[in-house]
């Protein structure tokens, strides 16, 4: 394993207490690795709690329509198996202010953030480099951050 999702590669800045209240997350990321280890880092260092996971932009719209109480943020990749998270992120584009929903790609280039934005996406993180900065987004959520 290793790579930007290890524990390791992530510094964590605040104990977190197990009896807090955690981020109720829903990742749509077709890589199963990836996903595992992203679930993995951000249930250790971020208050986080994976409520669920899709592969495709069909199941990630669906679920996150239909369960619309069921999650506070939503972890979103543009390369899917099927379809693109552009339309995960349209289907998203109504929700209460409380939920949010970020990008976590490979392709997180200026075109991309500006169209993300559009899109109503609270945030663009780029895979590679900016695991730190989502890790403390997510303590920001919970309010546990400095």
């Amino acid at each position: 394993m290793g790579g930007p999702f290890s524990v390791a590669a992530v510094s964590c800045r605040r104990y977190l207490d197990l009896n807090a209240v955690r981020l109720k997350t829903y990742i749509v990321e077709d890589n199963p690795t990836i996903r595992e280890n992203l679930i993995g880092t951000l249930e250790e260092l971020a208050g986080v709690t994976a409520v669920g996971t899709a592969e495709t932009e069909n199941d990630g719209k669906v679920w996150l329509t239909d369960n619309r109480q069921d999650w506070d943020l939503a972890i979103v990749d543009l390369f899917l198996k099927q379809g693109s998270g552009l339309g995960v992120l349209a289907a998203c584009r109504d929700r209460p202010s409380r939920q949010k929903v970020v990008v976590l790609s490979n392709y997180a280039t200026a075109d991309i953030r500006q169209r993300c934005a559009q899109l109503g996406v609270d945030a663009v993180f780029d895979k590679s480099n900016e695991i730190d900065a989502l890790v403390d987004f997510c303590l920001q959520q919970n309010g546990t951050s400095d």
